[in-house]
């Protein structure tokens, strides 16, 4: 007892009935936009409570018409028990077909609601959880939420009338009944305990082992050439054997106090019926109830069981709501970005995109929250019709830099804005509604499966054939496209798969020209092309007559005396190069 009083005190202590509470709270947010739709589910559930009571009487009449050879009233409380069946199947597919279609809504209303919260969170805050972990909480997490949102409630008030309703008819018939049909509820209660003791940490366990098997799986699908050019396939055969051998025993361990819970709760239900068949043949002979009576009082015996067993279910389940409705608030309730500005950046856009829209980063600081500072008094700046690279070894802040113009990184210090073509003074605060300015082109591969037009089109969905043509050819890329058997109907395979890293290279910069985005930031985009195709590139977008600011990151210094500037990132600043230095990066490469 003072181990049990000293586990309380902990779990009371330590804010777990505060978190369930807050967490109750979160879940009730989502639940009061569907109260219709529980209030229609519990009305079909009561309705269906009601009728199996009306042929529990009507078994009862049945019985004891057969018994006392009653025929007159056979046929008519018989047609009376095919009626009521025949409606009880009728309210059951009906609920069967309500909470199906409800549920279907309601789960696809919440993942739309998480999903579009999860796009807008803090694009560094959400780096710190694996993408296999992201899409388990916004899949099984988030039907969990949307489940017991319809079903929780609305069975609570269920279970509770059906057991009430039950308890009353075996009062009101023979209260001595009723002793034996509760006699298990106590024990079903108390063997129920231990149970529900450990169903929160095993099932936050078996989210987080849920997210790691994902998260593995998916990773390994993505690298499958990797690994097979490494030579990898048993490695990462026996590392999925491990996690799965991990994950069986945690559930296993589980499962062993589940079997004997169960067992000990089935024989206590075993005694409780026996019991009452034993009372019933008793109340028979005795002639105290009639053979229909004692049929109903069994059958509504079980109703009470069930019930009860039912409502204490309940509990597994609030606990298995509040873990779910934790894990998503991890993320949802993280930062969010701000896109107030979106109306007022459309505007500007507007405005001046005929003439171009420049950039210009002024005295900026930035640490990483892991406490890595990669930029001090960094200043960069580029305008309509202007190349600018940035150079710099791997690791010395190119990419993050890119980051910071597209406002998926806030600054510490300094100034970030945009501006209209050249003029500072007509100027705009960096945020995330800008990147509706911005075209895109980030390391790796980025094509999707389907065709080259849908690849396209992801970023202009009214493209004509001719545009599309138009951007490919300023990409270098019609060149191979047109030799294909469909041409831009060919169809491109996963993260661009049929395609040589060149080829995607070029396509996945063709749709950033498509969009005539004012800004286009290509991050290494053209670290797969040979040097004459790179130059051929950046000259056609040099030479184009859309007024773009072009910013580009490379390792490679071949095309940077075509540049209209040049930043080398050093010592955690961006300096401008001299026509020299450029020459010499370029004659010692």
């Amino acid at each position: 007892m003072h181990k049990k009083i000293q586990w309380l005190i902990a779990k009371l202590t330590d804010g777990t009935p505060q978190k369930m509470l807050t967490q109750l709270h979160w879940i009730y947010q989502y639940g009061r936009r569907y109260w219709k739709a529980m209030i229609l589910y519990t009305v079909l559930g009561v309705a269906g409570t009601g009728i199996s009571l009306v042929s529990s009487f009507i078994s009862k009449d049945l019985v004891d018409i057969i018994t006392g050879h009653q025929t007159g009233e056979l046929l008519r409380t018989f047609a009376a028990m095919i009626g009521f069946s025949m409606v009880n199947v009728i309210v059951a597919q009906a609920t069967s077909y309500a909470s199906t279609f409800i549920n279907l809504k309601v789960d696809a209303e919440i993942k739309n609601d998480i999903f579009s919260k999860i796009l807008v969170t803090d694009w560094e805050s959400l780096t710190a959880y694996h993408t296999g972990d992201l899409v388990t909480r916004w899949n099984a997490d988030a039907s969990n939420i949307s489940g017991g949102i319809l079903n929780w409630v609305p069975n609570l008030i269920i279970y509770t009338v059906k057991f009430f309703s039950s308890l009353a008819i075996v009062l009101y018939y023979d209260p001595t009944f009723a002793l034996f049909a509760l006699i298990g509820i106590p024990f079903s209660a108390l063997m129920s305990r231990p149970l529900l003791r450990r169903m929160r940490s095993n099932n936050q366990k078996s989210a987080a082992m849920s997210a790691r098997l994902y998260g593995f799986n998916q990773e390994t699908f993505s690298n499958i050439q990797t690994i097979k050019a490494f030579d990898l396939i048993h490695f990462y055969t026996n590392r999925l054997k491990n996690l799965q051998q991990e994950y069986i025993h945690m559930r296993l361990d589980f499962q062993k106090m589940s079997i004997v819970t169960s067992i000990l709760m089935t024989i206590i239900g075993y005694i409780v019926s026996y019991s009452c068949y034993g009372w019933g043949i008793y109340r028979v002979w005795s002639g105290a109830i009639s053979y229909g009576t004692m049929t109903m009082f069994l059958s509504l015996s079980g109703n009470l069981t069930g019930s009860v067993n039912s409502l204490v279910g309940l509990i597994p389940s609030a606990i298995s709501l509040t873990i779910s409705a934790g894990r998503l608030m991890d993320i949802v309730e993280m930062p969010q970005e701000d896109y107030s500005m979106d109306a007022e950046v459309r505007k500007f856009m507007n405005a001046y995109r005929s003439i171009g829209i420049g950039l210009n980063m002024q005295h900026m600081s930035y640490t990483y929250h892991t406490g890595t500072e990669v930029f001090r008094n960094a200043s960069v700046e580029a305008y309509p019709h202007e190349i600018v690279a940035l150079v710099g070894p791997s690791g010395e802040g190119k990419t993050t830099m890119l980051r910071l113009i597209l406002s998926l990184l806030k600054p510490a210090e300094g100034e970030t804005w945009i501006c209209a073509g050249n003029d500072k003074d007509n100027k705009m605060v960096m945020s995330p509604s800008t990147r509706k300015l911005f075209s895109y082109v980030p390391q790796g591969n980025t094509m999707f499966s389907g065709t080259i037009a849908e690849n396209m089109r992801n970023v202009k969905p009214d493209a004509t054939d001719e545009e599309i043509i138009s951007a490919l050819k300023l990409a270098d890329a019609w060149e191979f496209v047109e030799k294909l058997p469909d041409g831009i109907q060919s169809m491109v395979q996963e993260r661009g798969g049929g395609f040589s890293e060149g080829q995607a290279q070029r396509l996945s910069i063709a749709r950033a020209l498509l969009r005539k985005s004012p800004i286009l930031l290509l991050d290494e985009a053209t670290s797969a092309l040979d040097v004459a195709t790179e130059r051929r590139v950046l000259r056609n977008i040099m030479t184009d007559t859309y007024p773009r600011t072009c910013i580009v990151t490379t390792h490679r210094p071949t095309v940077l005396n075509i540049c209209t500037r040049v930043y080398a990132i050093r010592n955690k600043q961006c300096q401008v190069l001299g026509k020299d230095e450029i020459d010499k990066l370029v004659k010692d490469f």
